[in-house]
């Protein structure tokens, strides 16, 4: 197999389209590249869709390549209008400097920025303080509007409305790769592959502007093989941070994988080697029920730590019964192998007895316990049949949880075949 970063990229699964595929190898094979991915903080947190370009930076670093991140605190205030039908809410300067900071805590345990593998900058630096008359003079001019108006973020807007504003984005977008070559000797950006329109047009202006030559990539749309955008879930996304989504409920979305989507999804969000990843195209059944195991361990892993994503698992096989795992399916994982269960990791809530005496909707537990999001979420799984007590179902949306339902002073507490909630008193 080749060492080459693009070959790396293309067998994970990061490559769509490149504006000149065969150059762009040359440049790997000869030495360090700096490649850069920008990421807007128009939320306060970080979910499953970033971390595709992030997995690619940081398997750009791993194999000795410069991997940028540019947090767009200059073209947040103005907003891409790439897959949206509306303009984005106008945020302000002191909220995305809050998001920026969040996105910063995250990106820090995945890339090495303190010891200068990987460098993290924000455009602000560069966009706002532009003269614009200038900016017309020096860059703009540059940009042919048909050309503009042609690409597929825009011709989707042009319907329903493209404000000047969104209209600029692209130009700036063009611009920050324009002065990450000159600052920092960038010679690639990447992005989704929504973002090819901006992309070319960051080469074309870097060629001109800079006379150096530049690259584009682009990773393919993320979807299940239900054709659901990756990472999007009934109750909303899948967030990166802890105080967003518990480390073990970022495991179950992972356990839970379709059986379609395995092997693409360790490629993307695991460091395991490719050729044991491709084995897992053979497996069904059980042994395929155990690489998924492998996968929420790993990917966890990545971004919640080996602690984090040890207890996952053990609180995974704590609930269902844990199987023990063959050696040689994905050998390189350092999962632990052993079967049995640690209850002691199943997630756990404690009550006071006296609540019990006149008895605790059940919609309530689900509530209290995270295993639904409100009441009438809950009620319908109840009615679903999907809610079990210590293993029986309950149907009655009206069902007082008192102290009969206890063995032991425990309560198992099941809503649907992979959430739990063990619920102890105190």
């Amino acid at each position: 197999m080749s060492n080459n970063a693009l070959d790396i990229l293309k067998d994970r699964g990061f490559f769509k389209q490149c504006t000149d595929e065969e150059a762009l190898r040359k440049a790997f094979d000869e030495g360090a590249v700096s490649a850069y991915v920008g990421f807007d903080p128009t939320g306060d947190s970080l979910h499953v869709g970033h971390l595709f370009p992030l997995m690619a930076l940081i398997h750009l670093e791993r194999m000795g390549h410069r991997s940028i991140v540019v947090l767009g605190g200059g073209t947040a205030l103005i907003g891409d209008p790439s897959g949206k039908s509306e303009m984005r809410q106008m945020l302000t300067t002191e909220q995305i400097n809050k998001n920026i900071e969040k996105f910063q805590g995250v990106m820090g345990r995945l890339l090495h920025f303190e010891e200068g593998k990987s460098r993290v900058v924000d455009n602000a630096e560069w966009l706002t303080g532009l003269n614009y008359i200038e900016f017309l003079r020096d860059v703009g001019r540059h940009f042919s509007v048909n050309r503009m108006l042609s690409a597929e973020a825009y011709k989707m807007r042009l319907e329903k409305g493209l404000s000047f504003i969104e209209f600029n984005y692209q130009i700036l977008q063009a611009y920050d790769f324009m002065e990450l070559n000159k600052r920092y000797g960038c010679t690639v950006q990447m992005g989704g592959d929504d973002q090819w329109g901006n992309i070319l047009a960051g080469v074309d202006l870097t060629r001109r502007l800079n006379s150096d030559l530049v690259f584009g990539l682009t990773f393919p749309l993320q979807l299940t093989a239900t054709g659901e955008k990756m990472g999007k879930t009934a109750g909303g996304a899948v967030w990166l941070e802890a105080d967003k989504l518990k480390p073990y409920d970022y495991y179950q979305y992972l356990v839970n994988s379709h059986d379609d989507d395995v092997e693409r999804i360790l490629g993307l969000f695991t460091f395991l080697p490719m050729d044991e990843i491709r084995a897992v195209a053979l497996l069904e059944g059980a042994d395929l029920n155990v690489a998924k195991s492998i996968l929420a361990y790993e990917a966890t892993a990545v971004v919640h730590g080996k602690e984090a994503a040890t207890s996952a698992h053990a609180a995974a096989q704590g609930a269902f019964g844990g199987r023990a795992i063959p050696a040689e399916i994905l050998p390189s994982s350092d999962v632990s192998r052993k079967g049995g269960a640690d209850a002691e990791q199943i997630p756990t809530t404690e009550v006071e007895l006296s609540s019990l005496e006149a008895g605790i909707l059940l919609a309530d537990v689900m509530i209290n316990t995270g295993l639904a999001a409100s009441k009438s979420a809950a009620r319908r799984l109840i009615e679903q049949g999907a809610v079990r007590l210590n293993d029986q179902r309950v149907s009655d949306t009206a069902y007082q949880v008192s102290l009969r339902d206890f063995n032991d002073s425990i309560l198992l507490v099941r809503a649907g075949k992979k959430k739990f909630h063990r619920v102890v008193l105190a």
